[in-house]
């Protein structure tokens, strides 16, 4: 995949795997993300999209370092970041966080938690002038002044959300990781944080990379979508080529997994999308997915597809396509 140098961030082959063990005790290597390519450029949404365990936050959290890769290389802004100290970099990348309750300190005002990345990366600022900022946060992301000094537990879910936008905005990044962070809300709520994203971008110029498994809520944010599926980008595009004109088995099953609002529609697309006994496993060869595609060929149980072009920016890993 071309890794433009227009480009704020360039993933080469990024890869990332953990040590396991399965239920006799056997050693064994999960593949979570494994040779993945993209860039992302200045001022855009790229969208990640799969199901829980296909690698995609495991993706997030090693683009920042806060997993450390096992190969491949991530270059930031021209720099390449993948084994150097971090620290410089910390203010300009943040992440939001997929549940909100649950990445916020209980016993500290939200204040605090929204000025802690200030008191670290930003030290020659005073008391006074902290407090200015958490209060224009606060109010850019549409919460009162009083919320400065109450806890967590005293908001709901999209406020906590809220919060959690306000403290990675505070260090005044470049480049933002939002790891499912509307998965959690009613979607009252989603609709409320996925506009407030959209409005920080276009006032701030931020660029995301948007993890979700809700190819519907993904489209609405993202210029761009790819794809994952065990560790692989199966399929890659603008945002709009992908979802409307979807090439991998895969793809269509996640559109095809999509509620539909009238029952009658509903049932009338309804199809059984995966056996129950179906393995999901990573295969020793062949194609991840071809073990529950339809289409799949001999070819696919023996060789691995790789990334292809099948439409002017539209990628797909399919020997089929």
């Amino acid at each position: 995949m071309d890794n433009s140098n227009s480009a704020l961030l360039s993933v080469e082959k990024l890869k990332k795997f953990y040590n396991t063990r399965d239920k006799t005790g056997k050693k064994s290597v999960l593949r979570a993300v494994d040779g993945v390519s993209f860039n992302i450029k200045r001022g855009e949404t790229l969208g990640i999209v799969g199901e829980s365990g296909c690698g995609k936050t495991t993706l997030g959290r090693t683009i920042l370092r806060l997993a450390e890769p096992n190969g491949g290389s991530i270059i930031y802004d021209g720099d390449d970041i993948t084994r150097i100290n971090m620290r410089p970099y910390r203010s300009r990348m943040q992440i939001i966080f997929q549940d909100p309750s649950g990445s916020l300190d209980p016993r500290t005002r939200i204040k605090d938690i929204v000025a802690e990345g200030l008191r670290v990366n930003r030290p020659e600022y005073s008391k006074v002038q902290r407090r200015e900022i958490v209060s224009g946060l606060l109010e850019s992301v549409g919460l009162t002044q009083d919320s400065a000094f109450r806890y967590p537990h005293e908001f709901s879910g999209g406020q906590q959300q809220r919060i959690g936008i306000a403290r990675a905005l505070a260090v005044e990044p470049e480049f933002i990781v939002c790891d499912e962070p509307v998965s959690a809300l009613d979607v009252s709520f989603q609709a409320q944080i996925i506009n407030l994203l959209k409005d920080m971008q276009d006032k701030r110029g931020l660029t995301y990379l948007f993890i979700s498994h809700d190819l519907s809520v993904v489209r609405h944010i993202s210029d761009r979508i790819g794809v994952m599926y065990l560790g692989k980008m199966v399929e890659f595009g603008r945002s709009d080529d992908v979802v409307l004109n979807p090439v991998h088995s895969y793809t269509k099953a996640l559109l095809d997994a999509i509620p539909t609002p009238d029952p009658k529609i509903g049932r009338a697309k309804e199809r059984k999308l995966f056996d129950e006994s179906a393995d999901f496993s990573i295969p020793v060869k062949g194609c991840r997915y071809c073990r529950l595609c339809a289409n799949a060929a001999d070819t696919c149980r023996e060789k691995e597809p790789e990334l292809k072009e099948v439409a002017s920016g539209h990628l797909c890993a399919c020997h089929r396509a």
